[in-house]
């Protein structure tokens, strides 16, 4: 009854907004890699990405010390790991309960976390 009360149409295009605008913001960071395809039309609330040169889980480690929560590893997809080369990926799930703001948290905390490894300011 409450998603009903809400619109599953209006939910699902919360989502698709907020992941365009996450593609858009993770777009701009420097090695960041974002797998999938970047046609909102096509995609749910879910963004797989990577950073360069730091695994996945050592990202959502990061991540969390800046409050923001992703899942990291293989997603019950190894075949799809495997297929697309990588170890295992980051994922951010989008809802109609996040908003812009945690989207900007989330770039936030990814254009820092290079350099917590010690790979300098980039």
């Amino acid at each position: 009854r409450y998603l009903d009360a809400i619109g599953m149409d209006e939910i699902e295009q919360a989502e698709k907004a907020l992941v365009g605008y996450a593609i858009e913001k993770l777009s701009r960071i420097p090695h960041i890699t974002i797998y999938g395809t970047r046609d909102i039309s096509k995609k749910a609330g879910i963004l797989s990405f990577n950073v360069e040169d730091v695994h996945p889980h050592d990202v959502a480690t990061i991540l969390d010390a800046y409050g923001v929560a992703i899942r990291a590893g293989h997603h019950c997809a190894e075949p799809l790991m495997r297929y697309m080369a990588v170890n295992a990926t980051c994922r951010a799930s989008f809802y109609f309960y996040n908003t812009k703001e945690d989207v900007d948290q989330l770039a936030e905390a990814l254009a820092n976390t290079r350099r917590w490894l010690g790979y300098g300011s980039e």
